[in-house]
């Protein structure tokens, strides 16, 4: 599956809109070649460069099936008008927080697509690890995009 965005390029600095120093707008997000069996899929954004461990920024899943992309700024709600879900971040908020790291190196932050093959049944704000449990079993296909983002 391919994941990517017109705010960054694989690799690339993530734009200071979509950082804790800018508007902490979640950036745009597109993707194609889920499998033929999806039901709904799920992103998890992460930053496994955080001092004290891997630091979760985004949960998202139970984004329809025909859903292909998501806009800039999704709003930091439960659920979504597509139906979407969106769980417990680190900062202890729903929906995405952006890289907020300390100075010096860059960190990396992975957007993680699953194409699913069932919609998930799980609590209003999961955590990460609540939605990798439930997704055990379910995951068809995968894309991932990579930025970075040094202060």
């Amino acid at each position: 599956m391919q994941l990517s965005s017109p705010a960054f390029t694989n690799g690339g600095a993530i734009p200071k809109q979509h950082t804790a120093d800018g508007r902490n707008s979640s950036p745009e997000l597109h993707w194609s070649g889920g499998a033929p069996e999806t039901k709904s899929y799920a992103l998890i954004c992460d930053d496994p460069d955080a001092p004290h461990g891997t630091w979760v920024h985004w949960v998202l899943f139970n984004l329809p099936p025909e859903t292909h992309q998501l806009p800039t700024g999704v709003p930091a709600e439960h659920t979504l008008h597509s139906g979407g879900r969106q769980g417990t971040n680190d900062f202890h908020k729903i929906g995405y927080g952006g890289p907020a790291p300390p100075p010096g190196k860059p960190h990396r932050y992975f957007f993680k697509l699953y194409a699913l093959d069932t919609v998930l049944d799980l609590n209003d704000a999961p955590t990460k690890a609540q939605l990798e449990t439930a997704m055990h079993g379910h995951i068809k296909a995968e894309g991932h995009l990579m930025g970075t983002y040094k202060r």
